[in-house]
């Protein structure tokens, strides 16, 4: 037998398992002239994956190793997270530092091992498959050559361009850069396909922000003309229930124009009888034609002050999909019938087609209801209106009576006007949003029990329980602001968090509490196995009420069609396999258009800071550092104060307690202050503030 052999029979049966190169030839009993041979084959074996080896220099199979394919998430410090497949983001992610990536960048999809003795580190052994493939950055042009260098830091690398690649793009300019080679030891190497603009220039980095996360802009020609030509169907109701009489509004922003969602509340038999009526996008998008294929790629839409990046082409986003006011349109109809007290006794669903009486507004809507409008104006959908506010006061005692965790965090809201002005309102949570995300929750958790029931391949929203460390940092907090509350950190209950947000509820740090408990619990994401919804204190819940623009909601619709139809024991296998991959890839696109539309909004509010230079605002702190803190706006834009601005004083960082503390002065999470603008950053989206006089000489004593 060869020595080839010999090792790898070895390796199989075990016996030369995570062995060092200096022992092999030990346990196999081979003299020392076999050892380079024995080098050169273990090389070679490794050259094949046949073997492979770990970070403590150990050899073994991959198989023995416990190997696994993962995504690469870096950090901009040089670390790395590995994500396994058919994983979402921080569910058994592998710790990797910087000498462990071995090459690897962010994006990149790697075979992997777990590093032996630890629990949760790793080391990537072999790249299969670059993550990108296109870097946007600014562009230095040296004397032999030309550099990009990533607005993304989490990209470990600038790009090497040639001057003969970089295609009339001059030193300065945001560009879009083609990645083209990787070299080992050098930084990549690509060539320039598009300029953006001037580095610094609003509306390039808006651009650049977009095409760094690799979002799609256009639509391919051939997905256009197909979804053209189904939305040119006429509307028929092949044997649908006709609901086109039943007096039904939209209720929704101003400048909304994909309409998903339609409403009708009658009183029936001395009961409500609530219908949610959402658009029927899979009767026009077929599974796996063209424009499902590029909306699963989508993932979603992506919402901007100045555009919208949507999933559908607007053939079907704006025109036959959406519920437009006087138009034929096909619906997924949710009834459901609810007693005086709220009671929910039934719940049926059937495709229909609706015609929407009156497309109302988020503002109208709350004017009627807060009498600032006459209802006489609206002889009959005011009547509606007043009933289905009292409905959704119900609702909402319901879900506080199960234990909801209604967080009330700010969310920014930001217009541009005719003139393209920016305006940025302060945030306010009316009550015509109050009854939509009411009415549209119970519409969810229906369908969701439905699917459910019938134990059908389904996309669950899943909302885990806070991880025991999150809860304990939560309740350390709290005992330190003097909050007497109580629960269990390894099993938290919605019940308690609800418990503390109501003893918060009239206290200054209220707002305050409800970032850090927001901070605490675990991020909702789409799964193919039911795991409740902590935040709702929901058994069962689903996303079915947006599938113009969420695939997650899409999908729903086929599996409950397969249900009306009879027809899902034919079609379970097919949506089961599709249902796994579907709710980790809904998931990362979810987190990234969140953090695109995060990070443009920020953009955004430099822009509207800049213009305001050198006044001054209240503000509460809204986080604490080591190096500084931040404070927020009542319109929810956050600045952030350098240490070496505030007060002189002998501080200490309590990241526990969110607390900078000093000998005179302290800082901590809901503290008031009154801050001056100092200073708009637009290439790090950071506003930069400093105490006025005022808060300077107050400070906080001790």
């Amino acid at each position: 037998m060869d020595l080839r052999h010999i090792i790898l029979d070895g390796f199989k049966s075990g016996k030369l398992a995570f062995k060092s190169l200096n022992e092999i030839p030990r346990v196999l009993r081979l003299s020392p002239s076999y050892k380079k041979s024995v080098k050169a084959t273990i090389k070679q074996l490794c050259a094949e994956y046949v073997i492979i080896k770990d970070g403590s220099g150990h050899y073994s199979t991959p198989e023995q190793a416990g190997a696994f394919c993962a995504k690469v998430k870096a950090n901009p410090q040089g670390f790395a997270f590995l994500i396994p497949d058919g994983k979402a983001e921080r569910e058994n992610d592998y710790f990797v530092p910087k000498r462990r990536l071995n090459g690897a960048l962010d994006g990149d999809r790697v075979y992997a091992v777990p590093l032996r003795g630890t629990e949760d580190e790793a080391t990537v052994i072999k790249i299969l498959e670059r993550g990108k493939r296109f870097v946007v950055g600014r562009l230095q042009i040296e004397r032999h050559a030309g550099y990009v260098l990533p607005d993304d830091r989490a990209f470990d690398s600038d790009v090497y361009i040639p001057h003969s690649l970089l295609h009339g793009a001059n030193d300065g300019d945001k560009v879009v850069a083609e990645i083209t080679s990787y070299p080992k030891g050098k930084p990549v190497g690509g060539k320039v396909v598009e300029i953006l603009g001037e580095d610094g220039d609003f509306f390039t980095e808006e651009d650049a922000i977009i095409r760094s996360n690799g979002l799609r802009t256009e639509f391919p020609e051939f997905v256009e003309t197909t979804a053209q030509r189904v939305a040119e169907e006429q509307v028929v109701l092949h044997g649908r229930r006709d609901l086109r009489e039943l007096l039904t509004i939209t209720i929704d922003g101003a400048d909304t124009r994909d309409i998903d969602d339609a409403v009708s509340l009658e009183i029936v038999d001395g009961k409500y009888r609530l219908g949610v009526h959402i658009a029927d996008v899979s009767h026009y998008v077929k599974l796996n034609g063209c424009v499902d294929k590029e909306a699963y790629e989508r993932g979603t839409s992506v919402y901007f002050p100045d555009r919208v990046l949507p999933m559908l082409p607007k053939a079907l986003s704006n025109g036959a999909c959406s519920l437009n006011e006087g138009e034929n349109r096909y619906a997924m109809s949710c009834f459901m019938t609810f007693d005086f007290e709220g009671n929910k006794l039934d719940g049926e669903l059937c495709e229909s087609v609706i015609r929407s009486d009156k497309r109302m507004t988020y503002d109208e809507t709350t004017a009627i209801l807060n009498g600032e409008k006459p209802e006489s104006d609206y002889p009959l959908i005011a009547p509606m209106l007043r009933n289905m506010e009292k409905l959704c006061l119900l609702l909402e005692g319901k879900r506080k009576a199960a234990g909801e965790v209604s967080l009330d965090v700010k969310e920014a809201h930001i217009y541009l006007n005719e003139r393209g002005e920016i305006f940025i309102p302060d945030y306010d949570r009316t009550v015509s949003h109050r009854i939509i995300e009411q009415f549209m929750v119970s519409a969810n958790e229906t369908v969701a029990g439905i699917a459910e029931k019938r134990k059908a391949p389904f996309l669950y929203r899943i909302h885990e329980k806070p991880a025991p460390e999150k809860a304990s940092l939560l309740y350390g907090f709290l005992r330190d602001l003097g909050v007497n509350a109580k629960g269990d950190c390894d099993n938290a209950r919605p019940a308690d968090y609800q418990k503390i947000l109501n003893t918060v509820a009239d206290k200054p740090y209220a707002s305050v509490v409800n970032k850090v408990m927001l901070r605490s619990m675990q991020k909702a994401r789409y799964s193919e196995e039911n795991a409740g919804h902590f935040g709702l204190a929901s058994a069962c819940y689903c996303h079915f009420t947006s599938p113009i623009r969420r695939y997650p909601d899409l999908f729903v619709h086929r599996v409950l069609k397969e249900i009306l139809h009879g027809t899902l024991e034919q079609t379970r296998e097919k949506y089961t396999v599709i249902a796994k991959k579907a709710a980790v890839d809904s998931s990362d696109r979810e987190r990234v258009a969140d953090a695109v539309e995060r990070d443009v909004d920020d953009l955004y509010k430099i822009a509207y800071m800049s213009d305001r230079i050198g006044e001054e605002c209240d503000a509460v702190v809204s986080g604490v550092t080591e190096s500084g803190i931040f404070a927020e706006l009542a319109n929810t834009i956050e600045g952030y104060i350098r240490f070496d601005s505030l007060p002189y004083d002998k501080y200490e960082f309590y990241p526990e307690k969110f607390m900078l503390k000093g000998g005179r002065h302290s800082y901590r999470l809901g503290d008031r202050l009154r801050v001056k603008v100092a200073g708009c950053d637009l290439g790090t989206r950071r506003v930069q503030f400093v105490l006025s006089e005022q808060s300077s000489s107050d400070g906080k004593t001790q």
